[in-house]
């Protein structure tokens, strides 16, 4: 997501018998669980590092909601008008630190209106950040607050929206990643969510933090978790390996190979974001198209709470953009000209 928004606004017959199985849970492709509760076709969890099928569906397909930015947060979100668009069957909320008590509402309306829920810690100020500590901030957040939060409805925790840059190495994002994990498994036993880095582009560093690939043999210990790319025009892939971690080409636009690479890591894959404005040339459109045929969820960006840039319209799918919240009534939002862009894939 870019920059200036965020701111505003991925012996033969054991050896058969294991393959099968394997095959059968793929085919299967059972959803997680929401709530953080040990899943019939997981092995036993722990507090520290939890077990899931390698190749699941999170959840259905949806749109993004950064509502943080605007009448100090406490927006109507404009769920009467999702309801009548059926596509939508997930929604990620974007969280800042300071907006707990707006969250408590926005999750039980969320909730209230059968949604499948992501939560993310947004910390606009330090996006594209590879700071240990900012990191850690985020998973101790989740420590502080997740009871509070949970109450209101079940959800996935998305760890920290588009912590890392694009010059992260595999391991230390696999490293950090693991102590901040640690954290969050001391309250919340579900799918883990978390963005590559590169803000959710660079798939490869990802993937080989998962594999323990090209890192000296660091690798995120943690197997019950979901990799999440953000898909835009300006995706640009920096770091690109081949399957033993060593360094190949250059940089470049993400293409499909980059999400294939991802899905090498044996881990649940999705698309935490999509859409259209933001320059440079990268096949958004079809690397969204592509992500779906391989049965990820994808989260359209935005429903709303999207600022704009100043050069491209904001990418909002209702008109206006998040109005103040007043209690027993509901804001007439209509859908706006971009909403279409986004629905469209769902």
């Amino acid at each position: 997501m870019r920059f200036v928004i965020k701111f505003l606004s991925r012996e033969k017959v054991i050896a058969f018998m294991s393959v099968a199985f394997s095959f059968l849970l793929i085919c299967c492709s059972k959803k997680a669980a929401v709530d953080g509760s040990t899943q019939t076709t997981t092995t036993t969890t722990t507090t520290t590092t939890t077990t899931t099928p390698a190749v699941v569906t999170l959840a259905g397909n949806g749109v993004n909601l950064q509502p943080s930015y605007y009448s100090n947060g406490n927006v109507d979100l404009g769920f009467p008008l999702m309801k009548q668009q059926t596509k939508i069957k997930t929604v990620r909320i974007e969280i800042e630190p300071t907006q707990v008590t707006n969250a408590i509402r926005w999750i039980k309306e969320a909730s209230d209106n059968g949604y499948t829920i992501i939560c993310t810690y947004h910390k606009a100020a330090v996006l594209g950040s590879d700071n240990l500590s900012d990191l850690l901030d985020g998973a101790n957040w989740w420590k502080t607050n997740y009871a509070a939060l949970s109450a209101s409805g079940k959800f996935y925790i998305n760890l920290m929206n588009e912590w890392g840059s694009h010059n992260l190495s595999a391991a230390n994002y696999a490293g950090y990643y693991n102590q901040a994990i640690t954290i969050v498994r001391t309250v919340y036993s579900g799918t883990i969510i978390i963005d590559a880095p590169g803000y959710g582009q660079e798939t490869y560093v990802a993937a080989n933090a998962v594999l323990g690939t090209g890192t000296g043999g660091v690798k995120i210990t943690d197997t019950n978790i979901a990799l999440s790319t953000h898909i835009y025009p300006g995706n640009y892939v920096g770091q690109h390996t081949n399957s033993s971690g060593t360094a190949i080409g250059s940089g470049g636009n993400m293409v499909t190979a980059d999400l294939d690479y991802m899905a090498t890591s044996g881990r649940t894959c999705i698309v935490g974001e999509f859409g259209n404005g933001t320059n440079g040339t990268a096949d958004w459109s079809g690397l969204v198209d592509y992500a779906k045929s391989k049965s990820w969820t994808i989260m359209g960006w935005s429903w709303a709470g999207d600022g704009g840039d100043g050069v491209h319209p904001a990418m909002n799918m209702i008109s206006p953009n998040f109005q103040a919240y007043t209690a027993g009534v509901n804001y007439p939002y209509t859908l706006s000209s971009y909403f279409s862009t986004v629905y469209n894939k769902l």
